[in-house]
């Protein structure tokens, strides 16, 4: 193609070009729509969901590890909020389960991944994290309480050594007696040969009538 053949063709494309408005690729892009798996779409950026939860659930507590050496134990990963065993109503032993919260939820996702199934005195600790929605409204309810087992022992010795009166004393003889002849039909029934020996203090004398002479 020679210097002339050049020529020609670079005006006639200009004059081609001159037909058509210039146009910007903003406006463009305005005007047509991208193709499938065309990256010049921005996709909405999705944020993870942020982690909230705080309290955590731990089963398989051994014997002796309590609310002390837990929060000993435990405040070496973080902050501690609340802490609570649960326990019998009536003896106040531990049931072998308790909650935790920490303050900060990274610190209970760090303590959920590192202490389940841990092994502490044969027992495999199990800890899971518990959602805030499903967290009991009265889960912390007298969770500071420090639980005094009720002494039975004491109570009983205080009921038998209370002072009675005649009539009082007299129902409880009464009461020993017929348990006594219940005893003494069983052993006889069963071919055994035994005296039961007498009670003591079975009887009880009449109270004396003390006359004052008046003067």
């Amino acid at each position: 193609m020679g210097a002339k053949a050049r020529k020609a063709s670079k005006k006639s494309v200009k004059k081609a070009s001159s037909q058509f408005p210039n146009t910007d690729s903003k406006t463009a892009s305005a005007d047509f729509l991208p193709l499938e798996g065309d990256g010049s779409r921005e996709l909405a950026e999705t944020k993870p969901q942020q982690n909230k939860a705080t309290v955590l659930y731990i089963g398989r507590i051994p014997h002796g590890f309590y609310e002390k050496e837990m929060e000993a134990y435990f405040k070496q990963f973080g902050a501690i909020k609340r802490l609570r065993i649960a326990r019998n109503k009536k003896t106040g032993k531990s049931k072998h389960y308790g909650f935790i919260e920490f303050e900060n939820p990274q610190v209970a996702e760090v303590v959920a991944d590192c202490m389940h199934n841990y092994l502490l005195f044969e027992h495999l600790l199990q800890v899971h994290i518990i959602p805030p929605e499903h967290v009991h409204p009265q889960l912390w309810r007298g969770f500071n309480y420090k639980y005094k087992p009720v002494d039975y022992v004491q109570i009983e010795r205080k009921l038998h050594n209370k002072v009675r009166t005649l009539e009082e004393h007299k129902k409880l003889v009464e009461k020993i007696l017929k348990q006594d002849a219940r005893r003494r039909k069983r052993i006889e029934a069963a071919g055994i040969d035994y005296e039961c020996p007498e009670i003591v203090g079975s009887v009880q004398p009449a109270p004396k009538k003390i006359k004052f002479d008046e003067e």
